[in-house]
């Protein structure tokens, strides 16, 4: 696999170009089902960040002109945005819940057809999104929201004005996070803080499945995979403290053991005999063990 190293470039995070292979093969394209060849995700010795090699990555245009969202098979029709994105905001109220939002100035970053913002609009003084997606963007000007491309556009415009940034499942998209943190920073006031998620690369399903999840796990749609000592390290030299570090588990037991029956994804089917007290002590120790799926932080601005 050493020839396969040659296609990292210095590490955008700590500038280190020294790189160790973590799993070469067939990554998923969009939908499950579609997959990509001879992929390459390598770890980077200096920061500890995992990352998949440029060539399978995309660009920035396709997030801008929707084709990220028709990859995933999902469409810009708001209707039925909201109903695939309505239902998950319980994760991100539930970790912001012990940070009131109430007359606060709220910006979401990375905010698609605005199901975030809606929950919150009537207790955030001020809301603004953040979408580079030209669609949605529009959509949600349509919508009475203040709406910039990215959260330069809206400093440049603004100033540092958030009390507090949402952003979650967008770092492990972009081209640099250390930049877009940093971007994300000077949108906030002093003090301001950023609610951040992202997937967890020490899901428990990694180690259970290593002969198929990291192929399922594995996409052309995130380049970064983090877990909490990578992002830590990327928040403070973006100019973060970090407050807190929540790991959240989003499926049910019988998602785990359908997994390892099948060996394909089940959302959160039911299984007989796999009831709530079950779900809830296999979250619960997911969640306390760092294993979940999802990995939340909070950031306070220096």
């Amino acid at each position: 696999m050493s020839n396969a190293l040659g296609k990292f470039e210095a590490c955008e995070i700590c500038g280190v170009r020294n790189w160790e292979p973590i799993y070469q093969g067939a990554i998923r394209d969009g939908v499950f089902g579609a997959m990509r060849d001879a992929a390459v995700v390598a770890k980077c010795k200096g920061c500890g960040i995992h990352r998949l090699d440029e060539e399978h990555c995309l660009g920035e245009e396709e997030y801008e002109n929707n084709a990220y969202r028709k990859r995933l098979g999902q469409s810009d029709d708001l209707t039925s945005h909201y109903a695939s994105h309505d239902h998950v905001q319980i994760h991100a109220l539930n970790v912001i819940k012990a940070h009131t939002l109430r007359n606060l100035t709220v910006v979401d970053v990375g905010a698609g057809g605005g199901s975030f913002l809606d929950h919150i609009s009537g207790l955030a003084q001020r809301t603004i999104a953040i979408e580079p997606a030209d669609g949605f963007r529009r959509a949600l000007k349509e919508r009475s929201y203040e709406a910039y491309a990215y959260a330069s556009d809206a400093t440049n415009a603004l100033g540092s004005v958030a009390d507090v940034a949402i952003s979650l499942q967008v770092i492990e998209h972009v081209r640099d996070p250390l930049v877009f943190l940093s971007e994300v920073r000077d949108l906030l006031k002093p003090g301001g803080r950023l609610i951040l998620s992202t997937p967890n690369r020490k899901d428990i399903l990694l180690d259970l499945l290593q002969d198929t999840f990291p192929s399922f796990f594995y996409r052309v749609v995130h380049r970064w995979y983090f877990d909490a000592s990578s992002l830590t390290q990327c928040a403070e030299k973006a100019g973060f403290v970090v407050e807190e570090t929540r790991h959240v588990h989003r499926y049910g037991m019988a998602n785990m053991l359908l997994w390892l029956r099948d060996r394909t994804p089940k959302g959160n089917a039911r299984m007989d005999g796999i009831d709530a007290l079950a779900d809830g002590f296999w979250k619960s120790y997911l969640e306390t063990t760092g294993r979940s799926d999802t990995l939340f932080m909070i950031l306070k601005r220096n």
